[in-house]
């Protein structure tokens, strides 16, 4: 396989005592959704942006497509489409203003790239920056990153403002950029999208890397909340007794469960009883980073 993302001790401190990331190693294969997880101040942002050499390490090295991101930078950048978190864009121009001015910058035309983009998305490309919505203003952002057909997508926190069936959208485009060939950084606080999402997933705490997971692995270590109601109580030992069943609480005829890894046990013990209803919560992100977090420490799981 390509390497497209490579780095080697990559190192960024703020100062004396000021802490970005520290001792990076990472490989993102071609063609690979590689999710970037871990709550803020962690080193994410960070992270992306030495990748872009758009700010420089303190220490080790980043290679794009195998060239040096410094040294290359031009090149790397031309393959490139990146949507910052902090996303700023030109108040005064609207939307189809922003993205030709863009356009005119990389020396690639994407005119109609932008409009079929915008359809796809329902973005109004005639309305003043100013007067859009912080979703609108985000889909702006998407349009740009995507409009080039980059062999690189990096996207930070992409969905932020997006309402659900825009955010279907962007899955879908995310998937036909890995069927072109591409490849996609996807740093989120969601979860639930990371999994849907990508193939591999990198956990970082504190500025280093507590691990790296196949997006299977790390779901079925993930943590759910199920909650129970059974007719004639709720016999709680019967649930105490299940492999990865945790209970919560406990209310009368109403459980409250943790579930770790595979529901079946859950289901199967709740099929012998009168089920009125059951609700499961996808994980909690700090759950799941704890977790890691605790395994990383040497502590194991609680």
């Amino acid at each position: 396989m390509t390497t497209v993302v490579e780095t080697v001790g990559l190192t960024k401190r703020y100062g004396r005592h000021g802490r970005g990331v520290i001792d990076l190693d990472l490989a993102i294969e071609q063609g690979e959704v590689f999710g970037f997880l871990g709550p803020n101040g962690a080193g994410k942002t960070t992270t992306l942006r030495l990748l872009l050499d758009l700010i420089h390490p303190t220490a080790g090295r980043v290679s794009l497509f195998g060239l040096d991101a410094h040294r290359r930078r031009a090149a790397v950048h031309r393959r490139v489409g990146y949507l910052p978190g902090d996303l700023r864009l030109f108040d005064r121009l609207t939307g189809r203003e922003q993205l030709a001015a863009l356009s005119a910058m990389g020396g690639v035309e994407t005119g109609r790239r932008v409009r079929e983009l915008a359809e796809r998305l329902d973005l109004r490309l005639d309305v003043p920056v100013h007067a859009l919505s912080r979703g609108n203003r985000q889909k702006v952002g998407l349009v740009q990153a995507f409009a080039h057909d980059p062999d690189l997508l990096v996207l930070d926190e992409p969905t932020g403002g997006l309402d659900p069936i825009v955010q279907q959208t962007f899955a879908e485009l995310v998937r036909e950029a890995v069927a072109r060939g591409g490849t996609v950084l996807l740093s989120s606080h969601q979860l639930d999208e990371v999994q849907r999402l990508a193939d591999r997933v990198a956990i970082v705490r504190e500025g280093r890397l507590v691990v790296v997971e196949d997006v299977g692995v790390l779901r079925a270590r993930a943590v759910r909340r199920v909650d129970l109601h059974l007719a004639g109580g709720a016999p709680v030992a019967a649930f105490t007794a299940l492999p990865g069943v945790r209970v919560l609480g406990a209310d009368g005829d109403r459980l409250r469960l943790s579930v770790e890894g595979s529901m079946d046990a859950l289901v199967k013990e709740a099929a012998r009883h009168e089920v009125i209803d059951l609700t499961t919560h996808e994980s909690d992100l700090d759950d799941v980073f704890l977790r890691y977090y605790r395994d990383a420490d040497g502590t194991g799981p609680s």
